[in-house]
């Protein structure tokens, strides 16, 4: 097995998969994480209908500031035409997107394949 992308930062590695950017979150994601987090997230998001999806499972922690880069994101890539998915299978994670209602904007899958086989997440309003 190839040995998986080299860490952005020790919350963040990105890499493509089918054609989309793939921000995969690590660790802890609090305020400090969300900051070394958000440039790499707006460069991502920054140009012409992005493709992005958001891969939350190695993730062990997730507060309001994990929620704020997601919205973020969404945010984002919905202005510049774009389509965002979300996976996630962490059981704390999906309460705080159920309970918030992001899991209705943003439906969780449970594998990339998964949220790629998905009809785009990103329409509605914000």
């Amino acid at each position: 097995m190839a040995p998986g992308p080299a860490p952005l930062t020790r919350h963040l590695r990105v890499h493509r998969h089918r054609g989309h950017t793939v921000l995969e979150l690590h660790g802890e994601i609090d305020i400090l994480a969300a900051m070394e987090i958000t440039p790499f997230l707006d460069s991502a998001t920054g140009g012409q209908a992005p493709q992005i999806v958001i891969d939350l499972r190695p993730v062990e922690f997730f507060d309001c500031s994990g929620l704020r880069l997601l919205y973020r994101a969404r945010r984002r890539v919905l202005a510049r035409e774009g389509r965002l998915h979300l996976v996630c299978t962490q059981p704390l994670t999906l309460r705080i997107l159920k309970v918030t209602g992001l899991a209705h904007l943003l439906p969780p899958s449970a594998s990339l394949d998964e949220a790629l086989g998905q009809p785009e997440a990103t329409s509605g309003t914000f």
